[in-house]
């Protein structure tokens, strides 16, 4: 029989020929290599039958697929060790995350970093039997029988929760199973670079009624090298924690009272600020008005835009003793109010296109145990805009939006990657309405010549979208940016405009954001530069210090020339010596130090000391001023 290679060609193999089968066929090396196949672009496992005429695709390491099922396998290696150790443990689920993978137990003792490691060593040692790893198809009956039988509760309730009759597949290797889709390694000899990383406790099913679980987090990779590469950015990532240094620089906190929302620092706020006014000076100058709108609306405006039905276990519901239900709720994003004030007043098709930008603050009712820092919290803001135009302005305002992205992202040293996402499972709207949003917002990204990758069903409930990652100075990608093209709304909002006909008709809505939450964005800013932001951007840029109490009167009036010209500074009038107070300047990060003495004072300058590059000798005052201003002007990324 034939199979069709990923370059077309065709090979000629046995019949009942398997994926490793064509992989032998193909060459050695990669039937050494190969973790699993796909046939007709659906990943398997390696010892799949494969039909006749179909088209055959050899997984490795090297492939988003490949390392997928490392992970995948290397959850239930850890799984298969944790049930060696510690007879009695249940095992729940163990899905494949970003760089990794977890796994929840059912325990009555707690996992400690000493069991870490013996589980970690168990690992290894099973990795050394090579068990061939064999996919099994039970029954229904046959798989709840059987776990019921061994003790595995959850595992009863996750088959009695799985719809319609079909057969089960369970993976085994050795004598140690469990149920899962798979595919898999072909056996655990494949496995190796891996290292458990921590415990951390996990209702089960997310729902804090249900009992407590112990989940641990690993990783693993194609090989040695990558792992460790992977443990280096990791331990440069704790070095770089936004929780971390926002609480070494003094930025933000939190408090149990608010769970989710932070209590911004002066500095903190004035970080906050410096970013929203960036914002507003590059949305003003491509055409935007900022608007405020209401933050409790009644859940009229949600069931128009269709958050009601979908969306409300994860919004702030408020209790009206008139209706004596909770009928009203916190906003969790701005696009309905801004539907809401579009259709106010009657707009001419001369009026568009309409950008509206806001930056009130929002609230979704995240669970506790995700709240973390900055990056998932329940109060926030967005710098959102929301564009209503005519269809064929489209194509113009993507490329407007990539071009303000741009600019921003440059701005603080972010590189970004576009990625292309189709309609969800779950929508809103017809297919027509979709078919005519997809091929619109995807010709403008072709037309602006980058590459992007195509996200299948990833869409918003309610159009296409356009996302873009960015990449920080270790290597690590953040969603952030984001263009969404919306025909559903102008439907269910009845949002029209006259046009040159004299006649009636439908905006397109584009809704879209640079930076997402302030937030979030504030904390890969934090973790990008360390801590240490580009002068424009820091809190405080310089520290005025004087050798001794005799100079601080002059301290204090080179502080006052530097704040008339805009310099956000400080002078450290205590009683520490010079050394104490430059190491105090330093780990504040500051960007300057100004040292200021008997010389300084005679000849009006300072002794300036960088942040990098340390002493730079005397310089006078307005030379400071000079550098500061264009420091500022330019938003420069190095002093």
């Amino acid at each position: 029989m034939n199979v069709t290679l990923p370059d077309g060609s065709v090979r000629e193999v046995p019949e009942n020929a398997t994926v490793a089968d064509v992989a032998a066929a193909i060459g050695r090396r990669l039937a050494k290599d190969a973790v699993a196949g796909k046939i007709d672009g659906k990943v398997v496992d390696v010892y799949t039958p494969v039909p006749d005429g179909a088209k055959v695709e050899i997984v490795t390491p090297k492939t988003e697929e490949g390392i997928d099922t490392i992970r995948h396998s290397t959850a239930h290696l850890m799984a298969h060790a944790v049930q060696e150790l510690y007879p009695g443990t249940q095992v729940t689920i163990g899905p494949v995350i970003e760089h990794g993978f977890f796994y929840d137990f059912g325990t009555d003792r707690p996992f400690t970093e000493d069991d870490l490691r013996r589980i970690e060593e168990k690992m290894q040692e099973i990795v050394k039997r090579d068990l061939p790893v064999r996919r099994e198809v039970w029954s229904r009956d046959e798989a709840i029988e059987t776990f019921d039988r061994i003790g595995e509760k959850y595992k009863v309730e996750i088959i009695k929760g799985i719809p319609g009759d079909e057969p089960l597949s369970v993976y085994r290797q050795g004598d140690w199973f469990d149920l899962c889709r798979g595919p898999h390694v072909p056996s655990t000899g494949k496995l190796g670079a891996f290292k458990l990383l921590n415990v951390a406790g996990a209702y089960w099913r997310g729902d804090e009624k249900n009992a407590m679980l112990q989940r641990i987090y690993g990783t693993a990779w194609a090989d040695k090298e990558q792992l460790e590469a992977h443990l280096k950015q990791v331990e440069e990532a704790k070095a770089r924690d936004h929780r971390r240094l926002g609480k070494e620089l003094d930025l933000f906190h939190f408090h149990p009272f608010a769970p989710g929302a932070a209590f911004w620092t002066p500095a903190g706020t004035t970080l906050y600020h410096l970013l929203a006014n960036f914002m507003r000076e590059v949305v003003f100058e491509n055409g935007y008005v900022e608007i405020k709108t209401p933050l409790l609306f009644n859940k009229g405006l949600w069931e128009i835009s269709g958050h009601w039905g979908k969306y409300k276990e994860n919004m702030f519901l408020v209790y009206n003793s008139e209706t004596e239900e909770h009928d009203f709720s916190m906003k969790p994003m701005n696009c309905p109010s801004h539907h809401l004030y579009f259709g106010m007043k009657k707009h001419s098709y001369r009026d568009l296109p309409l950008r509206l930008h806001t930056q009130d603050v929002l609230h979704r009712n995240e669970l506790t145990g995700s709240l973390g820092g900055l990056t998932r919290v329940r109060q926030f803001a967005q710098d959102d805009a929301h564009i209503y135009c005519v269809e064929e302005d489209v194509p113009d305002e993507v490329r407007r939006f990539v071009a303000l992205l741009d600019r921003v992202y440059s701005t603080v040293g972010l590189e970004y990657t576009a990625k292309f996402s189709t309609r969800p499972p779950q929508r809103i709207g017809d297919d027509a309405l979709w078919d005519r949003a997809e091929a619109l917002l995807r010709s403008a990204l072709e037309s602006l010549g980058r590459p992007f990758e195509i996200k299948e069903g990833e869409g918003a409930f309610y159009g296409p979208k356009i996302d873009f990652d960015v990449s920080d100075s270790i290597g690590r990608k953040w969603q952030l940016g984001t263009i969404q093209l919306d025909y559903n709304a102008p439907e269910r909002f009845d949002l029209t405009y006259v046009g040159a006909d004299n006649s009636e008709h439908r905006p397109a809505v584009l809704h879209r954001a640079i930076y997402g939450s302030f937030e979030r964005f504030i904390a890969i800013l934090i973790e990008h530069f360390a801590g240490a932001f580009p002068f424009w951007l820091n809190p405080v840029q310089a520290a005025v210090l004087p050798l001794s109490e005799k100079f601080v009167d002059y301290a204090n009036e080179v502080a006052g020339k530097l704040r008339a010209a805009g310099v956000r500074v400080e002078v450290d009038g205590s009683n520490d010596k010079l050394g104490a107070k430059i190491r105090n300047a330093q780990l504040r990060k500051l960007p300057w130090m100004l040292i200021v003495g008997e010389k300084e004072a005679s000849s009006g300058a300072v002794s300036l000391r960088k942040r990098t590059g340390g002493d730079q000798g005397s310089v006078p005052i307005e030379e400071l001023i000079a550098m500061a201003e264009q420091l500022n002007a330019s938003r420069a990324l190095t002093l």
